[in-house]
């Protein structure tokens, strides 16, 4: 059936940011229009749009503070006042004059949570709306689980919990997702998290998820938004996840609570490739079901000729600092 998405298809859709050695033309041709946001010892923080920085520099200093633009190395320094408590408010002063003047459409999503931007693998140098940091094209961090339940009479003995996003989401509305995820706010615990977005998305109790939920590692990709994104096309999300499973019982039912989805179901492995292939899944969410089946043995090296690429874009080397450069958590 034409216009099916292959396992390749769907990771270049979530790892949508060009590779230098095996897409140069492309690399060259996006890099043209970037800047990159960087700390004082010019550590890359973020891929910040030239459409963005434009605005930057048309925002008065006194909102946005003194902005420092070498345009032969393309960077762009910003937001260096003394205290994390100082630049996080100046950032969140310029986000909210954005807001305010109607700047950018992503901001109409404002979250009201305050995500990290590291200037090193452990310190958190300032906080931004969530809905903001897509704009300075900084580094954000979730977590995602996938639920399942055993089955003999399944396709590979096992059935996965699917969630369909609500239509009055900003993001991705009506879209699939894997069970459950979130973002990890400034200072939050990646498996607290897990917990807390389970409990509000699915109303899986903090018990069960204590007693069954397993980390199984990290994957890191780079994404380039579209209109499904809620805002300006094009926006750079370098993006970490801390990746969960949970084996549910067979009796558990998983129901909405908080309003993010329109409801679940149990669909066996070759019902969900299908609709993978079809498209159907948010991207991230799609690459975390790709991971998925790699871990369980689904997909193998046998039985997917692009098996190293695709590993390749589940855990893409990343330039800028944060826990993804420090391994994995202790929870």
């Amino acid at each position: 059936m034409p216009g099916l998405m292959s396992n390749l298809d769907i990771m270049k859709e979530a790892d949508a940011f060009p590779y230098e050695d095996t897409e140069p033309e492309a690399s060259k041709t996006l890099n043209k229009t970037l800047y990159t946001l960087v700390w004082k010892d010019g550590q890359p923080l973020g891929f910040m749009l030239d459409t963005v920085l434009k605005e930057l520099l048309a925002t008065p200093e006194k909102v946005r503070g003194p902005v420092l633009v070498d345009e032969a190395k393309r960077t762009v320094r910003a937001f260096e006042l003394p205290t994390a408590e100082e630049r996080t408010k100046l950032v969140a002063g310029l986000m909210a004059y954005w807001r305010e003047h109607g700047t950018f459409d992503i901001l109409r999503g404002w979250r009201d949570e305050l995500w990290p931007v590291f200037g090193s693998d452990d310190e958190v140098l300032y906080s931004v709306e969530r809905s903001g940091t897509g704009l300075l094209g900084l580094m954000r961090y979730g977590v995602h689980m996938t639920a399942y339940v055993k089955d003999p009479t399944a396709s590979y003995g096992m059935k996965i919990l699917v969630a369909q996003r609500a239509a009055n989401k900003s993001t991705y509305p009506n879209m699939l997702d894997n069970s459950v995820a979130g973002g990890l706010m400034t200072g939050e615990d990646p498996f607290e998290c897990i917990i807390r977005e389970a409990d509000e998305e699915a109303n899986i109790p903090e018990e069960l998820m204590r007693e069954r939920a397993k980390f199984k590692g990290m994957v890191r990709y780079i994404y380039i938004t579209d209109e499904r994104a809620g805002g300006e096309a094009g926006q750079i999300y370098p993006e970490m996840q801390w990746v969960y499973d949970i084996e549910i019982p067979t009796d558990f039912t998983a129901t909405p609570k908080d309003g993010e989805v329109a409801g679940f179901w149990l669909w066996t492995v070759d019902e969900v490739r299908e609709k993978l292939a079809q498209g159907r899944f948010k991207p991230n969410c799609a690459l975390i079901l790709v991971d998925f089946f790699i871990r369980h043995n689904i997909i193998t090296p046998e039985n997917e000729p692009d098996y190293d690429q695709i590993v390749r874009r589940l855990h893409r080397r990343l330039p800028f600092p944060g826990p993804h450069q420090v391994g994995v958590p202790t929870t």
